[in-house]
């Protein structure tokens, strides 16, 4: 099995570290977030691995190099011209995955103590296209699933926006809808008896989402919300683990303290 780290961002929330160098290899408690990520996923057997990068490029193939991959098999996917984001940095990786069943994409700023075995195997289960790992958290963002946990819609608390899909997995009639309110508040209607959950930048993917139709800049977030009305886009909850959002100076602080993440 493969995964997939993305590595690309500006880091802008982890600014003045991110003036000079990239977030992949800020540090918590003697390891790189690089580090500690190629590591969870060889506790779940996969060590071949593609890192997408671009802000401080060079300092990250320097850290791969040096440090023999971690200890996996490691390949870039250059994205030095322009920024991709999610969606684009996922699209321009695509053939790394072409012969595989499924594989794992993760943010490479994100800790966890989520299962990803337990995941890996709901995910083959249930037959989803993919699976999403969601917890029941304060966001400002929110993946919004029926009770079937499927994907069907996502919103934005601070803007207003919500998008919503018309239709169930597999009606070949179904329809992205993109409503506006009032910033800070939920758009009235159509939602009723969806379910919010943050989204916690970990996701196993098989093939059949690899037919991305955008070019250029876009989110991962806009591929699962154009397939939710044709496929099945499932949410797994994995609320009650540990989880560090370490884009940020205060997580990086918080991430030392929990010796889940010693190194």
């Amino acid at each position: 099995m493969k995964a997939m780290l993305f590595a690309a961002g500006l880091g802008t929330r982890l600014k003045p570290f991110t003036d000079h160098h990239p977030k992949a290899l800020a540090v918590v408690n003697g390891r790189t977030l690089l580090g500690h990520n190629i590591k969870y996923l060889q506790q779940y057997g996969i060590e071949d691995v593609i890192v997408n990068v671009h802000h401080f490029a060079g300092q990250i193939e320097d850290a791969i190099r040096d440090n023999n991959g971690f200890g996996s098999r490691v390949t870039v996917s250059d994205e030095r011209d322009a920024v991709l984001e999610t969606g684009g940095g996922l699209k321009k990786a695509r053939r790394y995955f072409e012969a595989e069943e499924d594989f794992v994409v993760m943010n490479v700023d994100v800790l966890t103590s989520l299962d990803l075995g337990r995941m890996i195997s709901a995910h083959r289960s249930s037959g989803a296209a993919a699976t999403l790992a969601v917890m029941r958290r304060e966001s400002s963002r929110y993946l919004l699933f029926d009770a079937d946990m499927q994907l069907s819609g996502w919103e934005n608390r601070n803007s207003g926006e919500r998008r919503i899909v018309r239709g169930g997995s597999g009606d070949p009639g179904a329809r992205l809808k993109t409503e506006t309110g009032t910033p800070g508040q939920i758009v009235k209607g159509g939602a009723e008896g969806l379910n919010p959950f943050a989204f916690s930048g970990i996701q196993v993917l098989s093939p059949a989402l690899l037919n991305i139709p955008f070019d250029g800049k876009f989110s991962v977030i806009d591929v699962y919300l154009h397939f939710a009305g044709s496929l099945a886009i499932k949410g797994y909850d994995h609320s009650g683990d540990i989880f560090i959002d370490a884009g940020k100076p205060e997580s990086l602080e918080e991430a030392s303290k929990i010796r889940w993440f010693k190194k």
